[in-house]
């Protein structure tokens, strides 16, 4: 009797920490675990795969802000929503739903993640956490010239898309450099799904070995791809419109959301958000001056 007892008590135990670890959690949840969980994606500096990047060293102040321990969860953009809601997201056309049961893995996605339509339909979004936009790249030997660009921002959008034509464009679905995002899925591009990974760090060196002759990359990661692959890349001109990428959490989380942005707003104002972009992405502020410019007001 003993022992059925307690296999029994341990079994109880077992299945209410499973379904502890299984549900999404808001701030008073995760203050009572004493740990945040940050969903990572191995990409450019925001998350570098050795224990540091823009977006870690932010998730670990924010959790010694909590005075919560802090536990960098790797994750993939395919599954990083899935782990984060514990559901698959599913698009049809305009029309986004949730679907299926998954075990949470994560409380929070900070990874450089784009503010995009769909995702908000089933994310909450924290204030901006750092500016972005999606460029069409070319080895540097291709014929194609940069656009020479203009004060009308859509204008140049629409040149540099002509430049494409029939052209082989590199491109990874369910990520920022999704076509889908841009209007490039009609017209009668001729688009490369990308699938060997979900890393988007090998966007370049794919476009190198002749996978594709064009390709898309986000400003982040075209600064530091400019630098690594210099001379054998250029940039052509721009896809989208400027964008924001900021901190995702479950929309049944929105105190956790309040204590992110008042946290953002602290660290903006005491220097320490000027340090870590100066350390990660090092003259950044000269292709997005408004968004520094308006950083110390509303996040």
């Amino acid at each position: 009797m003993t022992i059925f007892v307690w296999k029994l008590v341990r079994a109880i135990a077992l299945a209410m920490a499973f379904c502890t670890s299984a549900m999404a959690a808001d701030l008073p949840e995760i203050r009572a675990r004493g740990e945040l969980r940050h969903l990572g994606i191995k990409y450019a500096n925001f998350v570098t795969g050795a224990g540091d990047g823009f977006d870690v060293e932010l998730m670990q102040g924010f959790a010694r802000h909590l005075g919560v321990s802090y536990q960098l969860v790797y994750s993939d953009f395919y599954t990083v929503i899935r782990d984060l809601l514990g559901k698959d997201v599913v698009r049809k056309g305009s029309e986004v739903s949730l679907a299926g049961n998954f075990p949470i893995r994560g409380d929070v996605i900070a990874t450089g993640f784009t503010v995009l339509p769909w995702r908000e339909a089933v994310l909450l979004y924290s204030d901006p956490t750092f500016p972005s936009q999606v460029l069409l790249v070319a080895p540097a030997q291709s014929p194609l010239q940069p656009i020479k660009g203009s004060k009308d921002l859509l204008a140049d959008i629409r040149e540099t898309k002509a430049l494409i034509g029939k052209k082989s464009l590199l491109i990874m679905e369910r990520t920022c450099l999704d076509p889908g995002n841009y209007g490039l899925k009609t017209g009668g591009f001729d688009l490369k799904a990308y699938t060997r990974s979900t890393n988007l760090n090998e966007m370049v060196p794919a476009l190198l070995n002749r996978e594709a002759e064009l390709t898309l990359l986000d400003v982040p990661d075209a600064i530091l791809d400019l630098k690594k692959w210099a001379g054998q890349i250029k940039i052509l001109g721009p896809i989208s419109e400027h964008q924001d990428l900021a901190t995702a959490f479950p929309k049944d989380a929105p105190r956790l959301r309040e204590a992110f942005n008042a946290y953002l707003r602290q660290i903006k104002a005491d220097g320490t958000y000027d340090k870590l972009v100066d350390k990660y992405y090092p003259g950044i502020r000269r292709y997005f001056p408004e968004f520094f410019a308006r950083k110390h007001g509303n996040a």
